[in-house]
């Protein structure tokens, strides 16, 4: 009986490879009607896809909650496994660029090649923003030509597939508070002013950077409470005190601005000018800010004794670096922040209280062995 119902798309058809594929438009309230996403459970030999990470749901669709009036889709593409009709509108224009109407058999099944976390996430902001429900996403529809043709769409859909980095993310983020901040910071700072690479989140050896966009974004997030950011002129003043206040106790900073050293020379030998650093400032500066101008001003000038050279393996191996190699785990921006807070007579959060404690037992039987071999 299903045979003789079907789904009827407005399509424009093209060619790609020898094979036909069709573009259309499909209202956002009929994607969890037609695209159905239930091969979770298969092994992944048997699957045309990734397992859905539920994790990443909630996000994408608070950001079409939050920005309805300016969130962007691109398309999704899927597979029609069942018999297709396409049907042109006129002759005008070459054969394998037409406009018609596309007609699925109502049993086909709908294989989401691309996209299933943007269905995920539309279906879960329908429920809070029904409203939405008129609205369309753009489909690109393949005929299925069975699991490793689908297979090999997936792997060809995603193998130049590459995100953005995260500094040009920050670049172009006008919705995000803090964003717009680092590029204020990077525009009128005289410790970042010109300094700042906007577009890469890594630094090579020969540039003449001396910082990342997205550390500057990741510090100044940690400096600031998420209310103070609501407020952006009193926010990049605090910002802009705080940032002057540790450069005056970083030489190698300002001997950069002075041509005394090259950027890949003070990102060679010292640490302070990495992300890591950097983020573990701002969130020292959180704690600092707690206290009386004064006493912030006094404190702060503590920093100019900290020995902030790759050398100093005794301090800084295991908390901003392994192996020699500068870190980036969540746990070595604590440590880290846990040393320079002890510079400054900060006392330690109970999270950071707990992971200085294991870090330090750890140490400990190392440093044993080594006393051992002495004697």
């Amino acid at each position: 009986m299903a045979e003789n119902f079907s789904y009827v798309f407005p399509a424009i058809r093209g060619v790609q490879a020898g094979r036909e594929y069709y573009v259309s438009m499909c209202p956002l309230r009929l994607l969890t009607r037609l695209f159905t996403f239930d091969e979770e459970e298969l092994v992944p030999e048997l699957r045309a896809q990734r397992t859905l990470n539920r994790a990443r749901v909630p996000d994408i669709a608070r950001y079409v909650i939050d920005n309805k009036a300016s969130y962007t889709f691109s398309a999704i593409t899927v597979s029609i496994d069942g018999a297709i009709r396409f049907e042109p509108v006129g002759t005008d224009g070459p054969a394998n660029f037409r406009m018609g109407a596309l007609t699925v058999s109502m049993d086909a099944k709908f294989i989401v090649n691309d996209g299933q976390h943007r269905r995920a996430a539309i279906v879960q902001a329908l429920e809070a923003a029904p409203e939405l429900g008129e609205e369309t996403i753009a489909v690109v529809f393949f005929l299925d030509r069975g699991l490793e043709r689908c297979q090999q769409m997936f792997a060809d859909l995603n193998r130049h597939a590459v995100k953005p980095s995260a500094s040009l993310g920050i670049l172009y983020d006008h919705r995000s508070a803090a964003a717009s901040l680092a590029r204020h910071l990077s525009l009128t700072s005289s410790v970042f002013k010109n300094l700042i690479e906007t577009e890469r989140s890594s630094l090579s050896p020969r540039s003449r950077k001396l910082f990342t966009l997205s550390a500057v974004n990741f510090a100044t997030s940690e400096l600031l409470l998420d209310k103070e950011l609501e407020d952006f002129a009193s926010a990049s003043k605090k910002c802009l005190e705080f940032w002057e206040l540790v450069g005056e106790q970083i030489p190698e900073w300002t001997y950069v601005r002075e041509s005394k050293m090259t950027s890949g020379e003070v990102r060679r030998d010292f640490i302070h000018s990495h992300a890591i650093v950097l983020q573990s400032l701002g969130r020292a500066g959180r704690a600092l800010y707690q206290l009386p101008a004064a006493e912030r001003q006094r404190r702060i000038k503590k920093l100019r004794d900290v020995d902030w050279s790759r050398q100093n393996a005794a301090t800084w191996e295991g908390r901003a670096m392994v192996g020699g190699a500068m870190a980036k785990s969540g746990q070595n921006i604590t440590l880290t922040c846990n040393e320079i807070k002890r510079v400054l007579g900060l006392k330690l959060t109970a999270d950071e209280s707990i992971a200085e404690a294991a870090w330090q037992a750890a140490r400990a039987p190392s440093r044993g062995s080594k006393r051992n071999e002495e004697k």
